[in-house]
């Protein structure tokens, strides 16, 4: 019997199996990967990003992730409009800045939709009543309508709503100046 195995005799039994155990052991990010749903791993990712930026800038805020439309959300609530700032501009970047956590951590590019104290909610309220207004005056007229420049979100959602309403849209123009035009039937 060699030295070794006469140390390992001598251990107590779960001891032994702990030493001639050969299990490879996997770090959280890839046990993660493994157990999670790929659009709930970027909401993850994104969250805990938002959570140190959070942290670091010493504010309050709690961060509720969700997927829907093929899609991962995360909504930070907060009451304060410091992380939108004007027309969301702040909200944007750091929509984008989350998004590069993502692929960072997983590799891949992400559609991930960012949220912060309700902007995106009330913008959506607001761009579906335009729209529908918009809808109105086009069957009213029947002349074209166009409507103020709105960023890539925003175009989407009243393009959407005018489908709804039976009527055609059409984007123009360049950004940042970019503009939806609602057609006649």
């Amino acid at each position: 019997m060699s030295t070794s195995d006469e140390l390992v005799s001598e251990r107590p039994a779960e001891e032994q199996v702990e030493a001639t155990d050969t299990t490879p052991t996997t770090s959280p990010a890839d046990a993660a990967e493994e157990t999670t749903d790929p659009l709930e791993l970027e909401g993850e990712v994104a969250a805990d990003y938002l959570e140190e930026l959070l942290d670091i800038a010493d504010l309050d805020g709690d961060i509720d992730t969700y997927t829907e439309g093929g899609r991962a959300h995360v909504s930070v609530v907060t009451d304060t409009d410091v992380l939108v700032g004007p027309d969301g501009e702040v909200l944007e970047a750091l929509q984008e800045l989350s998004r590069l956590a993502v692929m960072t951590e997983t590799g891949r590019r992400s559609r991930l939709m960012l949220d912060i104290a309700g902007h995106r909610d009330r913008r959506r309220r607001e761009l579906r009543e335009l729209a529908s207004d918009a809808v109105q005056e086009v069957k009213e007229t029947g002349e074209p309508v166009r409507l103020a420049p709105m960023n890539p979100f925003e175009r989407k959602i009243v393009h959407d709503a005018v489908a709804e309403a039976g009527l055609g849209s059409e984007s123009e123009g360049e950004e940042p100046r970019r503009r939806v035009v609602v057609l006649p039937g």
